[in-house]
């Protein structure tokens, strides 16, 4: 049976003769663009309505590039009585938060009840729809530009199915979350991810995941922590990507050079065609600035011993996931057990029901980790 056409709406008006009352729940995802802009530019917002067969929802495509649609969208978003179903939505709630102020509460991720429920971890949403639907849903329209007007048939036809499965999905998942008992594991990571996008501050460590801090000194890897800090902070000011702003290169290059003065590192800014020459001013006030918090940094872990303390924690998670059912990733990631190794306190997305779960066998590794490098101090 062919699919129900989508209706395209773009007045704040139309937007609200189409609402029910109060929908019990409703599929949302977005379209938008990020390449040229730290925030996403938002396009399109598209909502499903279950009425009555999970299948066939009733489809609005609502066109957030005309006046008053963002926020006529913001009561639907806000109203906690209506279940918002996405699939994989960080990045869908920047462009909301952004766009509309707003965050679609309570949410079901069907990206994140798939790792809990043992299908997999970041499972694709055409993925998901095929394994556990058996739908094909075609993906063709990806990359497509969805800041031009009119959009076409095929941009539409992708951005319906997008959401037209939604209800399908969180029916599966919702069953086998609650035949595992996992139902609060879930809605704790769903809560987790709003409030990560609510209170985003952006990365507090950025130096650790550029390679060349590992070649830095101490002193080094600070100033390049300064250069990042602030590269942060003016992109989401001027709305630029991040390395239009200070490209990777030219940051290790300022950390490691350590430019005695400012006409020191205007020199230093002329040798690279990418760098912020205009910027010199802030970037030698950045540089030149300690951060309150700076000591306590967490150096690159690159010896052989962290990569063997590292490992045996990994091991350690590996197995507890084996008994859980869990794939690869979902109990905890690289980046998660290496906050562990940074001496982080059970951070973020580690706390809860996944300390429960693991601090039974990290916890005498990690001390073993403790005691080594007080020996070795």
């Amino acid at each position: 049976m062919p699919s129900s056409p989508a209706t395209w709406v773009n007045t704040p008006a139309e937007l609200l003769s189409h609402l029910p009352t109060t929908p019990a729940r409703i599929g949302l995802d977005t379209e938008f663009i990020r390449e040229r802009t730290y925030w996403p530019q938002l396009s399109l917002v598209q909502v499903a309505f279950d009425e009555g067969d999970p299948g066939a929802p009733r489809i609005l495509l609502l066109d957030m590039l005309q006046p008053g649609m963002p926020g006529a969208l913001v009561p639907l978003l806000q109203d906690r009585a209506v279940t918002k179903v996405m699939h994989s939505a960080s990045e869908d709630l920047v462009a909301l938060r952004h766009a509309c102020g707003a965050l679609p509460e309570p949410l079901f991720d069907t990206q994140v009840a798939a790792g809990l429920a043992g299908v997999g971890a970041g499972v694709g949403y055409q993925r998901l729809v095929q394994d556990l639907l058996g739908i094909a849903v075609d993906k063709g329209e990806t990359r497509s530009d969805w800041m031009k007007r009119p959009l076409s048939p095929a941009q539409l036809a992708y951005a319906a199915e997008d959401v037209r499965h939604l209800f399908a999905l969180q029916d599966a998942l919702s069953a086998k979350l609650d035949a595992l008992g996992r139902r609060a594991w879930f809605e704790e990571d769903c809560a987790r991810m709003l409030e990560t996008s609510r209170n985003d501050q952006g990365e507090r460590w950025p130096h650790l995941s550029l390679r060349s801090a590992q070649f830095l000194d101490e002193a080094g890897q600070r100033r390049l922590l300064r250069l990042l800090r602030w590269r942060d902070a003016q992109a989401r000011r001027s709305d630029r990507p991040r390395t239009w702003v200070l490209d990777n290169e030219v940051a290790a290059a300022i950390a490691r050079e350590a430019p005695a003065d400012r006409e020191a590192l205007e020199r230093l800014l002329q040798a690279y065609p990418k760098a912020p020459r205009k910027l010199a001013a802030q970037v030698w006030e950045a540089l030149a600035t300690p951060l309150p918090d700076e000591d306590q940094a967490p150096a690159p872990r690159t010896s052989e011993r962290d990569r063997k303390a590292l490992r045996r924690l990994q091991d350690a998670v590996a197995e507890r996931s084996g008994e859980l059912g869990l794939p690869d990733g979902v109990l905890a990631s690289r980046r998660w057990l290496e906050s562990l190794l940074d001496g982080e306190d059970w951070p973020g997305v580690l706390s809860g029901w996944r300390r429960t779960q693991l601090e039974p066998a990290l916890a005498p590794l990690l001390e073993q980790v403790g005691e080594a490098g007080a020996t070795s101090v």
